[in-house]
């Protein structure tokens, strides 16, 4: 009954372990997301200093595996090339091995001592967990929620580990523990339970702890206990287990170059793996700094010792070899002969950035700015198409056209996914705004193809503009993509005071389109224009007044995200300021009805 009882404690531990490491590595990512991507983003052609990232990144977020699934998906977003990637990749293994040595805090004794009194974990993980609760429950701040993940998610972790600890001892000294020591007394079968151990539990950091725990406990206990030559092999074990994940993450749906980031990982843990294996094993035979070194009980801290130098020492070994492997993975992994893509910025999206929401909303954020940027692009072509078409030109708009539309599709699955992912109050705000902008940008879109099928009537028809509508059509195209612009760079810049700038610039453009209508009704009447060319230059007043339009809402919807009586009504805001009571929009309309109307009263 007792054994059953221990087992019982050892798995409830071991889950209570797993679920802290979880929650803890998402406070982090979500608290440090954005300057995460910004580090990822500044790593050079410098090897050195993509391993320095890599360790850097994966000691923060405490997962090699999350940092390769975002090294991953930022070479699908364009950010990292492969080479870039290999290096980042080198270091994660480094900084993978943070995790042990915090977890060797539990091997503190105090002895009186108060400084070492509040690092015990019997005294740190209660107060991680009460600072938890209390920023979780009674702090309204969002930006302090992910701190309070992260305490609570430390506390949980070391209370697993104290609860795997009481498990393990009641098994300690049993036949069937001992006959399971006697086990990895064979380097292979310790590299083999590591590797097929990592595999089902999914991370390397647990994996290391459970060993931690279990070494601790034997060696407190006495008896039968775990060597240093029995734990080597395993941690060894434990690092080509994490290629397997690795593996797997890099290759489904993902790019050449990220099937190469998980064979050069796997290449450098196997290479790695197979000197340390040759040299342990020559060094243990001659019996290299003693026979009582390899036969010594191990403790949580020689544990997280040795797999830190065994992941430092074969990068500083590997990583002259860069090239090398990164060529090896291009062998490996063979590029596919197919058509470039046209717009490879709306290809960037990535499912496996959801394990880092923040990274995830910046990189839709970049995505959507650059579906904005061709849709403005496009619409500015079609205007001039309205004075002479060139079908080279046109040919353009329409494949930019079927970039947008699949664009679409492809950028509302993927937020919509993300909407579940995310986990602050801002970041599900942004993807709000940003399932709302991408349909108006596409709208954009769409008035650009509708434009040339005008400009393609008014060939059919034989008739053209007056040189007095050119003109006029000329400055409030440069008005609406002179929005259009503002917004993009708006959108991208995530800027809200250039969102600002939008609406008095929007009401201007609305004030010389009811100017122009007034105008051409008046030309159309005295016969000053034909009926074919009128009707032509009423329809394109819409779209260029239906593409202003769409750059308000995304406006509106931006300021929105921090405002909640915007939130709350949209149109009360912009009655509110039509109205005349905000100063600032005043000022910036007059600028632009300066900058526009008179100029468009002066063209006779």
């Amino acid at each position: 009954m007792e054994i059953i009882s221990a087992i019982i404690q050892l798995l409830g531990g071991l889950a209570m372990f797993l679920y802290g490491i979880e929650v803890m590595g998402d406070g982090l990512k979500n608290s440090s997301g954005a300057t995460l991507k910004k580090v990822l983003e500044k790593v050079t052609g410098n090897v050195i200093m993509g391993v320095l990232t890599g360790a850097l990144v994966t000691a923060v977020i405490q997962s090699s595996t999350a940092t390769i699934v975002l090294t991953v998906a930022l070479i699908g977003a364009g950010v990292l090339n492969l080479k870039q990637a290999v290096s980042i990749v080198m270091g994660a293994n480094i900084g993978t091995t943070i995790t042990a040595q915090i977890i060797r805090l539990s091997d503190i004794e105090a002895g009186g001592n108060w400084f070492l009194w509040f690092f015990d974990t019997d005294t740190l993980a209660p107060i991680a967990l009460v600072i938890g609760i209390i920023l979780l429950m009674f702090v309204k701040k969002q930006k302090l929620k992910p701190i309070g993940d992260i305490a609570i998610g430390f506390g949980v972790l070391f209370v697993g580990l104290n609860l795997m600890t009481d498990g393990v001892k009641p098994l300690i000294g049993s036949s069937a523990f001992e006959a399971f020591l006697q086990f990895f007394t064979n380097p292979f079968a310790g590299i083999l339970f590591g590797l097929v151990l990592t595999v089902i539990v999914q991370s390397s950091s647990a994996t290391v702890g459970m060993l931690q725990t279990v070494a601790s406990a034997t060696a407190a206990a006495g008896g039968a206990t775990i060597t240093f030559a029995m734990a080597y092999p395993i941690i060894m074990g434990i690092n080509l287990g994490t290629c397997v994940t690795t593996a797997m993450v890099c290759s489904i749906g993902s790019s050449k170059d990220a099937q190469r980031t998980g064979v050069v990982h796997i290449a450098f843990n196997t290479i790695g793996t197979i000197l340390f294996l040759a040299v342990m094993t020559v060094m243990q035979h001659y019996a290299v700094f003693g026979a009582e070194f390899w036969s010594r009980t191990v403790d949580s801290g020689g544990i997280a010792n040795f797999q830190t130098i065994f992941n430092l020492v074969t990068a500083i070994v590997l990583v002259p070899f860069t090239n090398v492997l990164v060529k090896l993975s291009m062998l490996i992994v063979k590029d596919e002969k197919k058509k470039p893509s046209r717009h490879p910025e709306l290809e960037t999206l990535d499912e496996h950035l959801y394990i880092s929401p923040a990274i995830a909303v910046s990189e839709a954020t970049k995505a959507v700015a650059a579906m904005g940027a061709i849709a403005r692009d496009n619409f500015e072509r079609a205007s001039r198409m309205l004075n002479k078409l060139d079908d080279n030109v046109v040919k353009l708009i329409n494949e930019d056209e079927d970039c947008l539309d699949q664009f679409k599709d492809t950028t509302d699955r993927f937020l919509i996914g993300l909407s579940k992912a995310v986990e602050t109050e801002w970041d599900d705000r942004q993807v709000d705004m940003l399932l709302q902008t991408v349909p108006n940008f596409e709208r954009v879109g769409d008035y650009a193809t509708d434009l040339v099928e005008l400009a393609e009537r008014m060939q059919k028809a034989n008739t053209s503009f007056s040189e007095t509508a050119k003109r006029e059509l000329a400055l409030v195209s440069e008005a609406v993509n002179e929005i259009l612009t503002i917004t993009v760079d708006a959108v991208g810049r995530d800027d809200n005071e250039a969102a600002k700038a939008i609406e008095p610039l929007e009401e201007t453009i609305d004030d010389m389109i009811m100017m122009l209508r007034d105008r051409h009704t008046k030309r159309l009447k005295s016969g000053a224009c034909s009926i074919d060319s009128g009707l032509v230059f009423m329809e394109t007043l819409v779209h260029m007044e239906r593409a202003s339009d769409q750059c308000s809402s995304i406006a509106v919807m931006m300021l929105a995200r921090n405002n909640e009586e915007i939130l709350q009504n949209h149109y009360d805001y912009l009655r509110e300021i039509h109205a005349g009571s905000d100063d600032d929009f005043n000022a910036a309309r007059a600028k632009r009805r300066e900058q526009y109307i008179k100029p468009l009263k002066e063209i006779q």
